[in-house]
């Protein structure tokens, strides 16, 4: 068989393959790095010898000098020479600082319990029903919040709510607000923080989502905030909220079309409806072509997003690609909304949207 072969190709593919497992291998690094403090003592830029790194963090030098040939052999750290590495400003910001928006260690959190569920997949496949997300368990309430909470914490209020006009204004006088698919609840208590005289309220499906909301509630001193179970205590269709929020959640939803005819009741007249969501376009081929990390998504969405947006019978599957413009737009039109328009807030990874009725 490998004689009818073209052995260059098969040994571009075999690289493609093993590239694969390489980078598996560098995010699973990664995790470690960032559970072990690791990333946090080269913050500083200087560039330390396994020694030194081990003695700054407690472990043993032997495993913290294998981490660091392959982080530097991944050019995670950089090399300078003499045994050693430092990380570069970039990393420090993506790896090390939560206070900065580009921070996405958190991310890499969820990786073991991502992998923890592989096994449970092959009957998800024959079956056709997913996983919720509660399947990773409070750690991986944990790592979604770590993920998104540095974007939250510094550009949401100071940054996106004032790119719609009036909303700032709106939200200092005093209003109702809702946060569909709150998760730990950080984007809520940022907004509450900032407007303490509207009354803000989360809503979310998530046991343990909702768990550490309350936490994150109670730390904060919010009086101002209240989170729901949804499974319980639905929307309320009385037409009260002045603005409604859903922040990377739509497409993992079972039913996204019903939670929109909620919204659609539960928002003034006068409201708005801000959606955020994965960037999607409108076919794969546009996907894999302007999209780099497209096939990381695509596996997120077998492992995450998809599975649970499948997780009862007769869910939509939508997946983590599966919400471009168009589809978000006859959805919204569908369930009442009669102006969609784009918001371009110069993110990398997700689009957003301001939706009136």
């Amino acid at each position: 068989m490998t004689g009818e072969m073209d052995l260059e190709k098969l040994k571009a593919y075999a690289k493609l393959v093993f590239g694969a497992l390489g980078g598996a291998m560098t995010a699973t690094m990664i995790h470690l790095g960032d559970r072990l403090g690791l990333y946090r003592a080269l913050a500083d830029g200087e560039a330390l010898t396994s020694a030194e790194l081990a003695a700054r963090t407690g472990c043993a030098e032997r495993w913290v000098r294998e981490w660091l040939c392959q982080q530097g052999a991944a050019r995670v750290l950089e090399y300078r020479g003499g045994g050693r590495f430092a990380l570069p400003p970039e990393g420090r910001a993506v790896l090390a600082d939560e206070s900065s928006p580009a921070c996405g260690v958190g991310f890499f959190a969820h990786l073991p319990g991502m992998m923890g569920i592989v096994a449970r997949l092959p009957e998800a496949f024959r079956s056709g029903i997913g996983l919720s997300y509660d399947a990773f368990g409070a750690e991986g309430a944990g790592a979604i919040e770590r993920g998104f909470a540095p974007w939250f914490r510094t550009m949401l209020v100071p940054f996106a709510l004032p790119q719609v006009p009036g909303l700032v204004e709106r939200l200092g006088q005093g209003a109702q607000v809702a946060d569909v698919g709150c998760g730990a609840g950080v984007a809520v208590l940022e907004m509450a923080k900032a407007f303490p005289r509207s009354a803000f309220h989360g809503w979310d499906v998530s046991e343990h989502a909702l768990a550490r909301a309350e936490e994150n509630r109670r730390a904060a001193g919010a009086p101002n905030v209240t989170f729901h179970d949804a499974r319980r205590e639905p929307l309320p269709a009385d037409a009260r909220f002045a603005l409604v929020t859903t922040f990377d959640c739509l497409h993992d939803m079972t039913d996204p079309a019903g939670t929109m005819r909620h919204i659609r009741a539960a928002i003034r007249p006068d409201g708005v409806w801000l959606v955020c969501d994965i960037k999607a376009r409108e076919t794969y081929e546009e996907n894999v072509e302007k999209n780099p990390m497209a096939a990381m998504m695509y596996g997120t969405s077998v492992l995450t997003c998809m599975s649970s947006a499948l997780s009862e019978p007769g869910g939509a599957g939508l997946g983590t690609l599966g919400l471009p413009p168009s589809v978000l737009r006859r959805m919204a039109e569908a369930a009442g909304f009669t102006r969609c328009a784009p918001l371009d807030l110069g993110h990398p990874v997700n689009a957003f949207y301001v939706l009136r009725p």
